[in-house]
């Protein structure tokens, strides 16, 4: 008798746990799975056509990215990453090396006429994306040209 009631008490505390998580415990699972992570301006290295950039470009550009929204995950079927990390059609990609908790990452970013693609490539994996900012569509072609 004591055991079921001991039992109760306990799976009705890690209900209630679970249930009620504190805000940084929910932050951290939230990071730990999202595929459009912020960008930190002392991590991240930004090159466009072989050249770093630097100083009040690099901090808006990164603003700007952070800001942008997520639209929608692209599929990449095993075998085709090449056509994402190298699109047809594409100007040259803003790529950005930035660290990702221990994890070396490495974004393409593709800018269009109405979205931005963004390729992140981290060890051996490839996962495509789209976003929506205005204001990354102009800076990224300001700065190339």
């Amino acid at each position: 008798m004591t055991w079921a009631v001991v039992s109760i008490i306990i799976v009705s505390t890690i209900k209630i746990l679970l249930t009620c998580l504190p805000t940084g415990p929910v932050e951290w699972l939230i990071r730990k799975f999202e595929i459009h992570s912020k960008l930190n301006e002392t991590d991240a290295t930004i090159t466009i056509d072989g050249k770093n950039l630097t100083g009040e470009d690099k901090l808006q550009l990164i603003h700007y990215f952070n800001e942008a929204v997520f639209l929608k995950q692209h599929y990449i079927y095993p075998g085709t990453e090449e056509l994402f990390l190298h699109p047809e059609n594409s100007q040259p990609p803003v790529v950005i090396d930035t660290k990702s908790g221990k994890k070396e990452v490495r974004l393409f970013v593709y800018s269009y006429n109405d979205r931005i693609d963004v390729v992140k490539q981290y060890k051996k994996k490839v996962i495509a994306y789209s976003l929506s900012s205005e204001p990354l569509q102009k800076s990224t072609l300001e700065v190339q040209y």
